[in-house]
C-alpha cells in the first residue's frame, strides 16, 4: 500500500519550513542509519532532536491531525517525531529496508515502524534525480512530488533514493505505529473508510452508510491495539 497526499503542507506552512532548511546546520546522515543501511546512505540530516527539527517537525505534526486522509490510512497509535533530510548533487540511498523498531532519544519510548513517510519539501523542478522508489509486487514505482507532498507506505517495502544530479533534493520523513498492525487489515479498513464517505457525500441519509459504519468500527474493534 501506498498513499499519495497531495498539498499536505498549506503554502505558509512549506514556505517557513523550507526557508530554514538551506542556511541549517546539516550533519552525516549515516549517524542515524543502521550497520548495512550505513553502507549505502550518502546524505545529511538535521541533528535528530535539535531545536531546528523540534521547531519544524511541530508543524508537521500539528498538519498530520488535521489531515484526514492521513488518518484513515494510518490509524496512527504513536510516532517518531519528523527527521529532515537533504541530498546534495551525487548522493543518494541505495535499496534498503526501514528498521522494524526505532526508540526515540532522550525517552524510554519505542516505535513499531508500521508505515514510513516523506514528506518533499523542495520544487522537482529545482533539482535532477531524487526520486524516492518503492518496489513492488509490480515492479518499481518512482516517486519525486511536488513540494508539500507527502507519500505514506509500508515501512517494510525495500526502498531507495536514486542519486541527486543537479540541485538539492529536501525532506522530511517519519515512522507510524498504527492501532491496526496488519497491512491487509489496515488497507480493507481504509478501502471501507473511503465507500462510506463517498456514500455519504453522494447523499447523507444514503441507507447504507450507517450499516456499513457499523461494519467499520466493529472491525476495528476487533483488529485494533490501543
Amino acid at each position: 500500500m501506498h498513499l499519495v497526499i497531495e498539498n499536505f503542507l498549506n503554502s505558509e506552512e512549506l514556505a517557513e519550513i523550507a526557508s530554514a532548511l538551506p542556511g541549517a546546520d546539516w550533519r552525516d546522515g549515516r549517524v542515524t542509519a543502521g550497520y548495512q543501511s550505513r553502507q549505502k546512505k550518502n546524505n545529511a540530516q538535521l541533528e535528530e532532536g535539535g531545536p531546528l527539527a523540534r521547531r519544524l517537525g511541530e508543524i508537521i505534526m500539528a498538519r498530520l491531525e488535521r489531515t484526514p486522509g492521513f488518518v484513515s490510512a494510518a490509524l496512527p497509535l504513536k510516532m517518531v517525531p519528523p527527521l529532515f533530510n537533504r541530498y546534495g548533487e551525487g548522493e543518494t540511498y541505495g535499496d534498503h529496508i526501514d528498521g522494524a523498531i526505532r526508540a526515540i532519544p532522550g525517552t524510554p519510548l519505542r516505535v513499531r515502524n508500521d508505515l514510513s513517510a516523506t514528506v518533499f519539501l523542495a520544487d522537482p523542478a529545482s533539482y535532477d534525480g531524487g526520486e524516492l522508489v518503492l518496489h513492488g509486487d509490480g515492479g518499481e514505482a518512482k516517486f519525486k512530488l511536488p513540494a508539500g507532498s507527502m507519500l505514506l507506505y509500508e515501512a517494510g517495502c525495500l526502498h531507495r533514493v536514486e542519486p541527486v544530479t543537479r540541485g538539492v533534493r529536501y525532506a522530511s520523513f517519519f515512522w507510524v505505529q498504527s492501532m491496526v498492525r496488519d497491512n491487509v487489515c489496515r488497507q480493507l479498513l481504509f478501502d471501507l473508510d473511503n465507500s462510506i464517505q463517498r456514500l455519504a457525500h453522494e447523499r447523507i441519509d444514503h441507507p447504507e452508510v450507517t450499516p456499513l459504519t457499523q461494519h467499520y468500527h466493529q472491525l476495528l474493534r476487533l483488529w485494533a491495539d490501543t
